[in-house]
């Protein structure tokens, strides 16, 4: 167990955050490996068919594991409190809730899934290959939330290398597993599918068994999985409140991803590729999003509130850093890098690809403002403000997806990201000058 409250911030953060990019990046790689795989091995039509259910999946996955890191707060600030038995308690809701939603929306979405990749304007084409994809990963949700949970209460008390491990040997044996199933044994998308489900239960397993025996504290008994009101108000409003702010996020998406798969195959591909390459330079803000929720859960209970404050706005500084790197990197290789994730040299894609990024590219200081606001925000207690940011893009993606994307096409869809995030901001920048923690750390200069 390691405190966040003591140390110098940004030092602290960054040691916490980066087995978090470290293990992005690996999922990242494994995304990456696997886009290559199917392209490679099954054709385009069979990568369109996976890629044009991400959003869905994603959206449903970060749903729930934004509700099991809100938990991770609530067990963080009674950790930095010192409050054992409350921790105890929290960590008992979370397992609790987390399985409870993860079955009650596994079951939803396989019963309506030919209904839902409809409405998504998923072609006929790509249909059987989607529903055969997406019933087994829904399916096996409950292997992914397992191991979330794990991680998110381990995070909690310090401990963000242990969530690395596993979820390396995950990666790993999804890759072989990938190669496999699809290559080896000619299962198709299906394969790829069994593969993630498996090496996921297997890491949480693992961490699972690791977690018992590591650390005593944690080892909870039949009484702390007893609903108590004091912890469960505080539980379901955080959960709740970040399961929804990245489910609105996914959400947004999702709608985008409806109106492109109207555009043809290629666009399809092309926009699968870019948002790939997105996900990696957007990553470290990722990382040090969800390293300040913790790091202001736990300085809230300790309270260290001055110690919140200086920790995000070094958080912002280096962010800036990145995104200058990252502009760098787009306008000069990023041709290179589209081909090397699609395994393709079809020129429309790879045009199309290199476009959204560079267009989106120069306004990355705009989500990575956003990233740290809103976590932190979660992290002190603040649950309404990040939801109303969150909100705000999930109504503007919609809104371009079904205004701006018919008149100007895939430019409506490019240009939707920056237009929404200036929208996005305002509400953070000014919940942040009003909230209680900032005023009272300014106020202990």
């Amino acid at each position: 167990m390691k405190s966040l409250a003591k140390g110098t911030p940004i030092k602290v953060i960054l040691l916490f955050a980066i087995p978090l990019y470290i293990g992005q990046l690996f999922q990242l790689f494994y995304s990456l490996i696997d886009t290559r795989i199917i392209g490679a091995s099954l054709g385009e039509v069979s990568l369109a068919a996976v890629g044009a259910t991400t959003s869905l999946i994603d959206m449903l996955v970060e749903f729930l594991n934004g509700i099991i890191c809100g938990f991770g707060i609530i067990i963080a600030t009674f950790f930095g409190a010192d409050d054992e038995r409350m921790m105890q308690k929290a960590v008992g809701g979370c397992i609790v809730l987390g399985i409870a939603a993860t079955l009650m929306i596994s079951l939803c979405s396989l019963l309506f899934l030919p209904q839902i990749l409809r409405i998504l304007h998923i072609s006929e084409e790509l249909m059987p290959q989607s529903i055969s994809y997406s019933r087994i990963i829904l399916a096996g949700l409950i292997a992914v939330t397992l191991y979330n949970i794990c991680a998110a209460i381990l995070r909690a008390i310090g401990d963000s290398y242990t969530p690395l491990l596993f979820l390396v040997i995950s990666n790993l044996l999804n890759i072989f597993l990938d190669y496999t199933c699809i290559v080896q044994f000619q299962m198709g998308v299906a394969g790829a599918a069994y593969a993630t489900v498996f090496s996921q239960a297997l890491s949480a397993v693992l961490c699972f068994l690791y977690m018992r025996r590591k650390y005593p504290q944690l080892k909870i008994g039949r009484e702390d999985f007893v609903p108590e009101q004091e912890v469960y108000k505080q539980l379901l409003p955080t959960g709740l409140s970040m399961g929804f702010m990245i489910s609105f996020v996914t959400l947004g998406s999702l709608a985008l991803q409806t109106c492109i798969n109207t555009f043809g195959t290629n666009i399809i591909v092309a926009h699968t590729a870019a948002r790939k390459a997105t996900s990696l330079f957007l990553t470290p803000f990722f990382s040090l999003g969800s390293a300040l929720s913790t790091y202001c859960g736990q300085n809230l209970g300790a309270e260290e509130y001055e110690r919140i404050r200086r920790g995000m706005t070094d958080s912002i500084r280096l962010s800036l850093v990145w995104c200058v790197i990252v502009i760098l990197i787009i306008f000069s290789i990023s041709p290179f890098l589209i081909e090397g994730i699609i395994a393709s040299t079809e020129e429309e894609i790879i045009k199309t690809a290199v476009l959204y990024l560079k267009i989106n590219g120069v306004f990355y200081f705009l989500p990575a403002i956003i990233c740290i606001l809103r976590n932190s925000m979660q992290g002190f207690g603040d649950t309404k403000t990040p939801l109303i940011s969150s909100f705000i893009e999930l109504a503007g993606k919609i809104a371009i997806a079904y205004l701006l994307a018919p008149v100007i096409g895939y430019m409506g869809v490019i240009v939707s990201e920056p237009l929404v995030w200036v929208l996005m901001v305002i509400p953070l920048l000014i919940g942040m000058a009003r909230n209680r923690v900032i005023r009272q750390a300014k106020k202990s200069q």
